[in-house]
């Protein structure tokens, strides 16, 4: 693959003081970077994950109190400050 780029003065600049061309010293920053593959996932670990996440959430909820529905409103969210 070609790519056409504008390089920065300060990029040569460096470039030259390594005794390296502009193009070879950005080529081997760009060899240099470690680029993980993104892993493919079937859906049905996709939705094992999913379900452990739930599950794990889910843990101790009984602890959490019980709302009633009056205080889930958007009245009561965004009351009257008056």
């Amino acid at each position: 693959m070609v790519i056409t780029i504008e390089i920065p003065d300060d990029v040569v600049k460096r470039a030259q003081t390594l005794g390296l061309t502009a193009e070879s010293y950005v080529t081997g920053l760009i060899a240099s970077q470690k680029v993980e593959p993104i892993p493919v996932v079937s859906k049905e670990e996709r939705a094992a994950r999913l379900e452990r996440f739930f599950e794990e959430m889910a843990a101790h909820s009984e602890r959490i109190p019980i709302l009633s529905d009056e205080a889930l409103t958007r009245e009561s969210f965004y009351s009257d400050q008056r």
